[in-house]
């Protein structure tokens, strides 16, 4: 199963959990596209909760310091694992088209864990199928709490939800991105950030990072209007190694 799980992790993801390596190649060499899964190697979402289940039942066993857990959608799934903040073991928990509601509903894939922090970001998915904020809200609402009762020891960190390109993207669905206002996109995140606030977790504002002067994403950040480039990696990899060393406590490692 390993060797499966590595070889359909590509573009440097790992399928097995593993210590980041530090970031000795330079982004230029780095490929400027969204990584993609073969045709025949397209998996259902089935599939790839199964694939998720098992990466966290070796998390659970190995019980290794500083795991940390990436949940969410596609952005989260493609994060490259070598420009992964050092010094964390991180655990990928992202699928493609993922929402609020399809998170919600697997969180007890990583129940048994123990990660030191949780990393949320989900939600562009729910805006593009059409989802009212409010539901979107309420299901963010319920994850907080879902993971606050499984995961009591842990750091659980909302991430607002990025932007978009606008009329500049290129992503087959740009319709409907362009139905999607990114000055509704920066309120939910204020509602988001409220919702932090009141539970008392941490939340971490990437919307200003990605941002260019007109609200949409950069162009030099994303390689559609709504997937990441190396460069939008490294970004958000810059803001979660900051955000780490001055609002994260690290905890103490227990076997």
């Amino acid at each position: 199963m390993a060797v499966i799980l590595l070889f359909l992790r590509q573009q440097g993801m790992t399928a097995l959990f593993r210590r980041a390596t530090p970031v000795t190649q330079s982004i230029e060499a780095l490929p400027n596209t969204a990584p993609q899964l073969g045709e025949r190697h397209q998996l259902s979402y089935t599939q790839w909760v199964d694939i998720l289940k098992r990466e966290a039942e070796v998390a659970a066993n190995k019980r290794p310091q500083r795991l940390t857990v990436l949940a969410g959608d596609s952005l989260s799934l493609w994060f490259p694992q070598k420009l992964l903040p050092e010094e964390r073991t991180w655990l990928n928990q992202g699928i493609s088209g993922e929402t609020s509601t399809g998170l919600l509903k697997r969180l007890n894939l990583f129940n048994e864990t123990k990660p030191e922090t949780i990393f949320v970001m989900i939600g562009i998915n729910d805006l593009i199928r059409g989802v009212e904020d409010s539901k979107i809200l309420d299901n963010y609402r319920r994850i907080v709490t879902t993971l606050g009762a499984s995961h009591p020891k842990s750091q659980i960190v909302i991430q607002s939800i990025l932007p978009h390109g606008g009329e500049e993207s290129t992503w087959e669905g740009k319709q409907k991105l362009l139905a999607i206002s990114n000055n509704r996109i920066r309120e939910l995140n204020q509602q988001l950030q409220n919702i932090a606030t009141k539970e008392g977790i941490k939340y971490l504002d990437l919307h200003p990072l990605f941002a260019d002067s007109q609200g949409n994403i950069r162009s030099d950040f994303s390689t559609d209007g709504l997937h990441l480039s190396p460069q939008g990696y490294l970004v958000w990899r810059s803001a979660l190694q900051l955000y780490s060393e001055i609002e994260l406590k690290q905890q103490p490692f227990a076997q």
